[in-house]
Order: structure tokens, then C-alpha cells, then sequence
């Protein structure tokens, strides 16, 4: 599905990472570990197309990314990689439900008779169909990122992006959010996840790690 080959990339007069390689295959689910600062993030956003590499090759089902226009880029972005962050992301004016329904708004590919049923079953989905008309500061820290993931899940994309998704929140709560990305990889989702949990137990397929710049195979 997704090849990045022999990337790097400098910032500040320095290395963050470089001659990076991974493959991701559809239906993985990979973990990338690591210690704060060491480019984990950054790798990420460059998965995503949010940065830039300043050398190698991202190649996504044969497209190669690196050579798209920013306004290509974003479209590429918006239909084939859902994003969780650490601290949600969500639009705090916004309901739960309306943050599901602006993310379908702004990529268009679900048609707009289909959107509202859609929004009800991904919160659903993620145990959340009794607050689809709350605000994110009247939801707990576990329920705003289950949100989060909903929005993710909203355009159907065939890749989930997550950046340290149960940073911020306890461990009976990390717990379930790990418990729903297992059930997600098992529907056939695709996910890389940054983590700094300890991933004993946890079910990854491939473990990647980035330490002084290097990213190798934990596995």
C-alpha cells in the first residue's frame, strides 16, 4: 500500500532522520517507537503528506507522493488517510456529530443523502451514539479521542495514522482505545501508530523503531 524509501529529513541544521525505509501492506498494523524528539512525529506527518521529505521516495499504491503539487497532495490526503492525534483536534464550536459531518463536507467523497446515517453509525461505532449532539469540553478525555478516531474513520480511508493516540489519557482508558484499534485492523483498516506505551501484548505485526536518526525493525 504505502512505500517510503531511503527518506530523509534536516531541520535547523540537523538531522532529524535519514535513508528512513518502511513498507506498510494493506491490513497492517504497525507500531513506531521511540523516545520524545527522535522524529517519530515528523515521519508521521510525512506519511500523511502534511511535510515534506528532503530526499527519498513515498510512494502510495504506485503514486509517488513526493512529486504532487500542495493542492494535490491535500486531496490525496483527505481520501486516503484518517488522522488521530494526541490531544483530539476536534473543532470545540462543533458537536461531536458535527465534527464527523464538516470532515465528510470537506473531502465530498461520501455522498451528502448518505452523511448523517454515516456520522450515527461511526459513533456508534465507537460506542458514542448517545453523544453525537454533545461538545467536546462535555465529553471526557477517552470519549473526545473515540471522536477523534470516528472523524479518522469518516471518509473511509484505507490508512489510519495515529500519534501517540492514548498519550493523554489514563490507562484504563488507553486500554479500551488500543482494544478499538485492534477491532479496526481486524475490519481490514490499516494503521501505523506512534506509541510510548509498552507494546508487550499489544497487537502489532511490525514494530519499527527511531533512535538518532535511524529507523530499524524492532521485530
Amino acid at each position: 500500500m504505502l512505500t517510503i524509501n531511503q527518506l530523509s529529513f534536516y531541520f535547523g541544521g540537523r538531522t532529524i532522520f535519514e535513508d528512513a525505509s518502511l513498507q506498510v501492506k494493506p491490513k497492517d498494523k504497525i507500531g513506531l517507537i521511540g523516545l520524545n524528539g527522535k522524529g517519530k512525529s515528523t515521519l508521521l506527518n510525512i506519511l500523511s503528506g502534511i511535510d515534506r521529505p528532503d530526499k527519498g521516495a513515498l510512494i502510495f499504491r504506485e503514486k509517488a507522493l513526493e512529486r504532487l503539487s500542495e493542492s494535490e497532495i491535500s486531496k490525496w490526503r483527505g481520501r486516503n488517510v484518517g488522522i488521530v492525534f494526541q490531544f483530539y483536534q476536534l473543532l470545540p464550536s462543533l458537536t461531536a456529530h458535527d465534527n464527523l459531518l464538516f470532515a465528510m463536507e470537506l473531502v465530498g467523497v461520501i455522498p451528502k443523502h448518505e452523511r448523517k446515517q454515516r456520522v450515527k453509525s461511526l459513533l456508534a461505532e465507537v460506542g458514542l451514539e448517545e453523544k453525537l449532539n454533545k461538545f467536546p469540553h462535555e465529553l471526557s478525555g477517552g470519549e473526545r479521542q473515540r471522536v477523534a478516531i470516528a472523524r479518522a474513520l469518516a471518509n473511509d480511508p484505507p490508512l489510519l495514522i495515529a500519534d501517540e493516540p492514548t498519550g493523554n489519557l489514563d490507562s484504563v482508558t488507553s486500554k479500551g482505545i488500543q482494544e478499538l484499534f485492534g477491532q479496526l485492523n481486524k475490519s481490514g483498516k490499516t494503521i501505523v501508530q506512534v506509541t510510548h506505551e509498552n507494546v508487550t501484548g499489544l497487537p502489532f505485526n511490525k514494530l519499527y523503531h527511531m533512535k538518532d536518526g535511524v529507523l530499524f525493525t524492532s521485530n
